[in-house]
């Protein structure tokens, strides 16, 4: 290279840095010229280009090495394997000493002592400022870079005393999978002549988008669900500090200006957090934003659209915590430069909005630091107080039946810092008795109350009837756990330390007749998908039995795996390794028996006991399917039966060759794409055996097509009346028709569990998600309503009387159609919500194993 380029490179790197410093941050001047900044490092400035989560790591690490400052912590991996990371800055005697900080700071969580003999006077407080979560509202990572290098590198005495008096955590990219996918489409079809036209493709992501994480997942919605490996590493890390102030950046429609908090007013009747988080911290931190704003002269709003209702989200989880979370939303550049009625809205714009408010969130929260701390004791003292005037001292939760369904929801109540104890005795609560080998406490005078609360409370009455997301998460209610509220004092087992539950499946015995698996087990699919994958046959029971064993006699009952070692093609040997590898692996109970004389019920040798063929899934994805539900199908498959799934672009199914597969799922969505020649298609296939699973909006595209002979609930129809007008004012349109959806609530099923679609049930009613207006009108064939709506069907959630009464009580939410040889499976909810519906899952799991062995009367 010569001496000339060298020199070049030099200038041109030199003029990137101080025209981001005169952008960005000129004020925060002088700058520590050891420390690189990010367009020096980068290569680039920031915003020219959207930075990849590789680089983006590599320029925090490059702070961490170059200053005493900072320190680059890891906190988990995504599903590709990206690093999660958080950068810690303060200063360099805080850094040295942060492991006896944070206990103290913890004492302030944990421990009844005074603030003052904890002494937090001097101890700095937690911020943690947290940024794209949704992957393609990018400028949040790229304000990132800029704070975490004003707030190591600059020697200002603003700064400096953010750093004396602060410990601050930069979680740069809390979904690097979904920024990388908008990051690599974004830089794709930037131009050196940047294009403003909305149309221009840069603008105009490809399905599925940026948003999600690796299975299409929205993150900001899986605080609470910890389904994700990005969130249960979060978490764990939020409970280990249990930051005072965290932050949680978006952008918005392009169209839009920008939204701080406070928000509009929380839609519960009684919101659990205290009145002071959303009144005292919100407009305290709400003044240090307004200034920040005003100076640039941006635009903004606040306490509109956007509410902290659901727990959930990254800036209403820390408000459960004994935290403030807020939120920003900036409207978005989609890419470098767009145009809007008001002028070009450009990337290094967005940025800067971002990067202001996240020095300014440090200043508010330096500046009150003793509120905070003082907010953050009461908050934990308010919870067990609210706890003792309840009345209610515990919940009981029991599973006798699936213990992996259990252990599953005991998992996430620990990872929430819920206390759980064993049962000591038997407990008869409200006409149920609690086995304490299968049974547990919750109690209620907990520091995490306000999370146990969060689990278990379910209400019908609501302040607002319009939600930004869902009015019902009473999560007992997703897992399907039974509890009950217990209101008198009782003696605690055990405390439950992990989930685990030092449960191992009995090790298989010897046979030489058959084994047998109870299907009611939550990890039966996985196990029975593995059996079938090595070649063993596999039958199903249509009909309970009770054969002999080892230990007496045990029932089985509709939907029991039955493995025969006659006309298996393998030995005796290799058949007992291959079910005691599964059986240890899923923590599933496989029974040998040496009989098939039954003590009750069928014989093994019933024509009620039916051959399995293994699935071969098919679902269509693209252009008008939704991403979310088709992502929630292939993550269950996955992740958690391990059973692969083509996913097919809708625009390639004329090129497939349906017959491959079995079975084909079409999750909400438009579908169009789809011709008439392409429906016909898929009615020929369906009638040769196969089976057609829907879910939600696309139950009705179906119906509606005539793919199947079942009809939806029409719309009441207004009538023609002269003589009365209706009306209403305009400015309460969004109102009236915002509350006539059904945002998200839980609902009573009345399940037939002697239908293979209600195999592995053991109790007829079940909770449902609900979160459409898809209303199936019941089949005329009545053994084919697999499951209607129970007599008072609501549990938890808002929806509006008529919607209550006119079409979910007289609809049906399963319904299982004739199509010539095949059969359609109509779900009207999506039993796979957001990776969390554990309780209903086998719901559609059960379509998948046992749609061929369905025979409409």
């Amino acid at each position: 290279m010569t001496k000339a380029i060298s020199s070049l490179i030099v200038i041109i790197l030199l003029t990137s840095t101080l025209w981001s410093q005169d952008y960005y941050y000129q004020k925060y001047a002088p700058f520590d010229p050891g420390i690189p900044s990010p367009p020096s490092f980068l290569g680039y400035d920031i915003g020219d280009y959207h930075s990849r989560h590789d680089r983006i790591v590599a320029y925090l690490e490059a702070l961490a090495a170059s200053s005493d400052r900072a320190h680059l912590i890891d906190y988990g991996r995504t599903h590709e394997g990206r690093r999660l990371v958080i950068l810690q800055i303060s200063t360099e005697q805080h850094l040295k000493q942060i492991d006896a900080l944070r206990e103290r700071h913890m004492r302030v969580v944990k421990t009844d002592e005074p603030l003052n003999a904890i002494g937090v006077g001097d101890l700095p407080v937690f911020v943690n400022l947290a940024y794209n979560v949704h992957g393609n509202e990018p400028s949040g990572s790229e304000a990132a870079l800029l704070s975490a290098y004003v707030l190591v590198a600059s020697h200002h005495p603003d700064i400096a005393r953010y750093r004396d008096q602060a410990i601050v955590f930069v979680d740069p990219t809390i979904n690097p999978d979904g920024r990388d996918r908008h990051t690599q489409w974004a830089n794709s079809y930037r131009s050196e002549q940047l294009v403003s036209d909305p149309l221009d493709a840069e603008h105009n992501e490809m399905w599925p988008r940026g948003r999600t994480n690796h299975y299409w997942f929205d993150l900001n919605r899986d605080w609470l669900l910890a389904v994700h490996p990005e969130s249960r590493g979060k978490l764990q890390w939020y409970h280990d500090w249990y930051p005072n102030v965290v932050t949680d950046f978006h952008e918005m429609g392009t169209r839009s200006t920008y939204f701080f908090e406070p928000m509009k007013a929380n839609g519960s009747l009684d919101p659990i957090m205290p009145v002071e988080n959303y009144t005292m911290l919100n407009d305290t931190f709400a003044r240090y934003y307004q200034r920040a704003m005003d100076r640039l002269g941006s635009l903004y709003f606040t306490k509109e659209i956007f509410d902290g209702t659901y727990p959930g989200y990254g800036s209403s989880y820390p408000d459960l915590q004994g935290g403030l979370g807020v939120l920003f939303e900036q409207a978005s550049s989609r890419g470098h430069i767009q145009e809007t009625m008001m002028g070009d809205i450009t990337f290094p714009y967005t940025i800067r909005n971002h990067f202001v408010n996240s020095i300014a969130t440090v200043e508010a929260a330096v500046d009150h630091r003793d509120m905070l701390y003082k907010y953050q004791r009461d908050f934990f003292h308010s919870a067990k107080q609210n706890a003792r005037r309840s009345g209610i001292k515990a919940y009981i939760i029991e599973e006798s039946h699936d213990i992996n369904r259990m252990r599953a929801f005991l998992d996430l109540l620990l990872l929430h810092q819920i206390e759980v104890y064993k049962m000591s005795s038997q407990l008869r609560v409200q006409g149920c008795t609690f086995d304490p080998e299968v049974s547990y406490v919750i109690p209620t005078e907990q520091a995490q109350y306000r999370m146990v609360q969060t689990m278990f409370e379910t209400y019908d009455e609501y302040r607002d009837s319009v939600f930004y997301d869902a009015s019902a998460w009473s999560l007992a209610n997703a897992y399907n756990i039974s509890y009950k509220p217990y209101t008198r004092g009782l003696t605690l087992g055990d405390r439950v330390q992990n989930a685990d539950l030092n449960h191992e499946p009995n090790p298989i015995g010897t046979t030489d007749y058959a084994y047998i698996m109870s299907w009611e087990d939550y990890n039966a699919p996985a196990v029975l998908f593995y059996l079938q994958s090595q070649g063993v046959r596999t039958k199903v029971a249509q009909r309970p039995f009770t054969l002999p064993v080892q230990s007496g006699e045990k029932e089985f009952s509709y939907g029991s795996i039955v493995i025969p070692l006659q006309k298996q093609d393998m030995n005796r040997e290799d058949l007992k390794k291959v079910l005691q590898y599964a059986s240890a692996k899923w923590k599933v109970e496989i029974t040998p028996v040496t009989t098939g004389y039954s003590l009750q019920g069928i014989d093994l040798g019933s024509r009620y006991i039916t051959p399995l063929q293994q699935p071969k899934a098919l679902i269509l994805i693209g252009d008008g399917v939704s991403s979310y539900e088709a992502g929630f199908v292939w993550h269950l498959l996955d992740q958690r039966v391990n059973m692969p799934i083509t996913k097919l672009q809708t625009r390639m199914f004329n090129r497939a060759d349906l017959m491959r597969y079995n079975t084909l799922v079409l999750v909400s969505g438009r579908y169009p794409t789809l011709d008439s020649v392409d429906i016909l298609k898929i009615k020929k296939w369906i009638s040769k055996g196969n089976t057609l699973i829907t879910i939600g909006r696309a139950t009705e595209w179906v119906i509606k097509h005539q793919l199947v002979q079942e009809k939806l609930l029409k719309d009441s129809k207004i009538k023609n009346d002269s003589t009365q007008i209706k009306r209403h004012d305009y400015i309460d349109a969004p109102g009236i028709k915002g509350k006539e959806s059904v945002g998200g609530s839980i609902f009573k099923i009345d399940l037939d569990i002697t239908h293979p679609i209600g195999y592995g049930y053991h109790r007829r009613e079940l909770p449902v998600y609900r979160n459409n207006k898809v209303w199936i009108q019941p089949s005329k064939n009545p053994f084919n309503n697999v499951a209607v709506y129970a007599e008072d069907p609501h549990i938890d959630g808002f929806i509006t009387r008529e919607n209550l009464d006119q079409y979910l009580s007289k609809s049906a939410s399963i319904v299982v159609s004739r199509v010539g040889s095949g059969r359609a499976v109509l779900y009207a909810e999506d039993p796979n919500f957001r990776g969390t519906w554990y309780g209903t899952n086998k719901l559609f799991l059960n379509a998948l194993f046992f749609g061929n062995i369905i025979r409409i009367p």
